[in-house]
C-alpha cells in the first residue's frame, strides 16, 4: 500500500467532537496564547489539529494542536468565524505510536514540562516500551531517559533492570562495624 500523508484528507470537524488528550507535556505561556490567538484571527488556521478517530466513543482525540483547539473553545469571534468547525487530519496509530507523535510535534517547535514528560516516560514503559524504543520515537537521548525516570522516583521504572553488586573497597571490608557499643565506649 503506498503511503499517503493524512494532510491530503484534512477534514472540517465539529469543535465539540474533539477532546484534549490525557498525556500532552506541552505548556504556552499566556502571551504566546494571546499571539497564537492573534494569529488565528489574522491568517485564519493555516494547520489542521492532529486527532487519532475514537471510532467507539464517536470522538477526535487530539494528538497535535491542542493550543489551537483551545482558541477556538475561549475565544468566541474564533468559534463564530469558522462555525464552530476545526480542520483535522486523522492519524490511525496506537496509544504509544500518538504519544511519541505527540512528542515529535511539540519538540520539534518549543519546550516541555519536565513532570509531565516524566509522566509520559512513566506511561509508555507501563506500555511495555524499552528504553530504546522510547530514545527512537520520542527524539531523547538515552541519559535523558534515565533523568526522567529518576524524576518520576518510581521503581517500577527499573523493575526489569538488572543491576550488579555493589562493592566495597578493601579497607572497609577489614574494619569491624561500628555498633551503638563501640560509639557509647568510644564517647566515655
Amino acid at each position: 500500500m503506498k503511503f499517503e500523508s493524512p494532510v491530503y484528507h484534512v477534514r472540517p470537524v465539529p469543535v465539540e467532537k474533539i477532546s484534549p488528550n490525557t498525556y500532552n507535556p506541552n505548556a504556552v505561556a499566556p502571551p504566546e496564547m494571546k499571539l497564537l490567538y492573534e494569529s488565528i484571527k489574522a491568517d485564519g488556521y493555516t494547520m489542521p489539529i492532529v486527532c487519532y478517530y475514537d471510532q467507539e466513543a464517536d470522538q477526535y482525540i487530539i494528538v497535535d494542536g491542542f493550543h489551537r483547539y483551545r482558541v477556538m473553545l475561549e475565544h468566541e469571534d474564533i468559534y463564530r468565524r469558522e462555525k464552530g468547525m476545526l480542520p483535522v487530519s486523522v492519524i490511525d496509530k496506537p496509544l504509544d505510536q500518538r504519544m511519541a507523535s505527540t512528542i515529535r510535534h511539540n519538540r520539534a517547535r518549543g519546550s516541555h514540562d519536565v513532570d509531565l514528560m516524566s509522566n509520559i516516560v512513566k506511561e509508555l514503559q507501563e506500555l511495555g516500551r524499552s528504553d530504546a524504543w522510547i530514545a527512537k520515537h520520542l527524539g531523547m537521548e538515552r541519559d535523558e531517559i534515565l533523568r526522567l525516570k529518576q524524576i518520576t522516583g518510581l521503581a517500577a521504572l527499573f523493575r526489569d533492570v538488572q543491576f550488579g553488586k555493589a562493592w566495597r573497597p578493601a579497607e572497609e571490608e577489614e574494619e569491624p562495624l561500628e555498633t551503638e557499643e563501640t560509639k557509647t565506649k568510644e564517647w566515655n
